[in-house]
């Protein structure tokens, strides 16, 4: 996947597209992938780097849901858990099975939560995990030794996916790629094309080369995540607004504070909120949060109640609590939220996708989550041929394999999330062997890793390689920013970059950086 043939295919390709998609999360790369599948002319366009946003933010799991189980959305759970069978089949080398852990204190909690467990297995039917238990009190601390012991009963045991989402989203750009997709970071959508009142094609900006160009094509899809209304507004300024962005929290601690192999969840929390803990990639992820937010950007930050919120809940249910010093990075995201009747908490709002049709024939599609982001790119696909005029093709992507598919577990060192891959970053260790020492001591990624992004992954700004094709930044944000000058000069000798460029990207990231570190003012929004 190499960005400068890509672009000089989107030049070169004078033809109107069938499909444009504009945004490269998890909703925008799903339908690119479906359409290029099915045969069409697709090209995508996002404005910053793929997962960018809130796809590379989330708690990191393919789950059906067992908060939308607690609220009676049977069917959400269903289609959820359905397409967590599907995904952990499709993307091997990316979705492990991961054991959780319910403590129950209270007599009726294990019968109860044990039931809703049961109910969830059977939702999943043929596409399920491994079936969930009853614990006793030495098993509960068996599997998860630091949980609070005072008044605990036992607790429940169920198994749900997980996985790393901007890699995903990487195999995924991958993939389009492979079906024959042109997909682009960088291209920032500035105007919708018209002929007749109707949408056929956009205007972007190529932000390296800041050249403006124009494609052309029968159908738009608006995939933006929580900036659907500005592209809506660019097609109708009159619009109504119709996503309200709720933003979720995690702060990642090391692995010390859950030093067993099951996760922690804890499904009710004093305000009603659900709270996970969950081993990923030798730390710890604890979130989220469901706070509403009247603004959307590229880099939100945790609110003080948030911070707040989390540590103080964590701290309950260890026997040994984390203190603000323990926090080794802390993230936030906006999820896209369908307002249901213009109001109501965001918790309450609904996480089903939604497929908007404007009267000019832009599509949107907005809501959802990564679980069944194919789902949500079959139905728009579906949609996009009605609106296009175009002869119907059935989805192939319920067994189409993703990028990089191996055999190989998800759980055997961090170069199996690469699934086939890897063997092309061992061979340029072999080739030279320097390219095998990590970029910094508390972080367990290679130099090799780093060329490997720049050549065949799109990377383009240390950033990318930092926070998404590595998650070095969420493991440790204090040593990315310390390992940022090694990845400037690997990054800059494979892009023919100056020093000077080295000198702003190291700069750049710093600041950003800060903003992921617990102890700097940086990090509390306001």
């Amino acid at each position: 996947m190499n960005r400068a043939d890509l672009l000089q295919q989107l030049h070169a390709d004078a033809a109107e597209f069938d499909i444009v998609v504009i945004g490269g999360g998890a909703s925008g790369l799903g339908a690119a992938v479906d359409a290029a599948a099915r045969g069409y002319r697709v090209a995508l366009l996002e404005q910053a780097d793929f997962a960018k946003g809130t796809s590379s933010r989330s708690t990191k799991l393919v789950h059906g849901g067992v908060r939308y189980l607690q609220q009676g959305n049977i069917s959400l759970v269903l289609e959820a858990l359905r397409e967590r069978g599907r995904l952990a089949a499709n993307a091997a080398h990316l979705v492990r099975s991961q054991a959780f852990v319910i403590p129950t204190y209270k007599w009726w909690q294990a019968a109860f939560y044990g039931l809703g467990m049961k109910f969830y297995d059977l939702l999943a039917g043929k596409l399920g995990l491994e079936p969930s238990r009853r614990l006793s009190r030495t098993q509960t601390l068996q599997q998860v030794p630091n949980v609070a012991p005072e008044g605990l009963r036992g607790g429940v045991l169920y198994y749900d996916g997980q996985f790393d989402d901007s890699r995903l989203a990487i195999n995924l750009a991958q993939t389009a790629v492979e079906q024959g997709a042109i997909v682009l970071n960088y291209c920032r959508c500035v105007g919708l094309l018209k002929a007749d009142g109707r949408t056929c094609g956009v205007q972007l900006h190529e932000l390296e080369g800041g050249q403006q160009l124009e494609v052309r094509a029968k159908i738009v899809i608006n995939a933006t995540g929580v900036f659907v209304d500005s592209v809506r507004q660019m097609d109708a300024p009159e619009v109504d607004t119709v996503v309200a962005a709720s933003q979720g929290v995690h702060i990642v601690l090391p692995r010390r504070f859950l030093p067993g192999d099951a996760a922690l969840m804890v499904p009710k929390t004093a305000d009603g909120r659900v709270l996970f803990a969950v081993p990923w990639q030798g730390c710890v992820v604890v979130g989220t949060t469901d706070t509403p937010r009247s603004t959307s950007s590229l880099e939100p930050r945790a609110l003080q109640e948030e911070r707040d919120f989390i540590m103080t809940h964590i701290r309950e249910y260890l026997s040994e609590a984390p203190s603000d010093a323990d926090v080794l990075s802390i993230y936030a995201g906006l999820r896209p939220l369908v307002q249901a009747g213009g109001g109501g908490h965001t918790a309450a709002l609904s996480r089903d996708h939604s497929i908007l049709l404007s009267p000019s024939g832009l599509i949107t599609l907005t809501g959802g989550k990564w679980t069944t982001y194919r789902k949500m790119a079959e139905d728009v696909i579906d949609q996009a041929e009605l609106q296009a005029g175009l002869l119907h093709r059935k989805s192939v992507t319920e067994a189409l394999r993703i990028h990089g598919w191996s055999r190989e577990r998800a759980d055997s060192g961090h170069l199996s999330g690469y699934g086939a891959n890897r063997f092309g970053i061992l061979d340029l260790i072999a080739v030279e062997p320097e390219l095998g020492a990590l970029l910094h001591p508390k972080l367990p990624y290679q130099k090799a890793e780093v060329i490997w992004h720049a050549r065949t992954e799109m990377a383009r700004t240390l950033e990318d390689v930092l926070a998404r094709r590595t998650r070095a930044l969420l493991l440790n944000a204090t040593a990315s920013i310390e390992a940022a000058p090694v990845v400037a000069e690997l990054l800059a000798a494979e892009l023919g970059r100056d020093s000077a460029w080295q000198a702003t990207q190291v700069e750049q990231y710093t600041e950003l950086a800060r903003g992921y570190v617990f102890s700097d003012p940086a990090s509390v929004g306001v």
